[in-house]
């Protein structure tokens, strides 16, 4: 397939939150027990929050140059922004469907060690 578009020149905002419904994932370190992603491009951002339950995908409603990452840090949230990779053309390692393995798909990590929101953080702030 031909690329549509060179994601490398994507920025991503990796956010993390402790807030959740599902009781067992209290059991996840305080502040870390969720992630979602939001993408920007050129034009826009574009949120990606994968749940237990679904995923949902949002455009939100402000201008390109709006400082989300302050934003986000403003309502309690931690932040990192990172580049998007190129993941090797090989199959992602097989693992259950969690917040931690979209997030990591979306912006081309391939680690097996990485499982929990915490982990994700540590990996992503080396």
């Amino acid at each position: 397939m031909t690329e549509l578009y060179d994601r490398t020149q994507e920025r991503a905002l990796v956010v993390f939150s402790g807030e959740t419904d599902i009781a067992w994932l209290r059991c996840l370190k305080p502040g870390f027990r969720h992630c979602f992603v939001i993408l920007k491009t050129p034009d826009r951002w574009i949120a990606i929050d994968p749940l237990a339950h679904m995923t949902r995908i949002g455009l939100p409603d402000v201008e390109a140059d709006f400082d989300m990452s302050a934003y986000l840090r403003s309502e309690g949230m931690r932040v990192i922004e990172t580049n998007l990779r190129e993941a090797p053309p090989v199959p992602a390692p097989p693992m259950l469907c969690t917040c931690v393995e979209i997030v990591k798909r979306i912006i081309g990590i391939q680690k097996w060690s990485v499982m929990t929101p915490w982990q994700l953080y540590r990996f992503l702030q080396k």
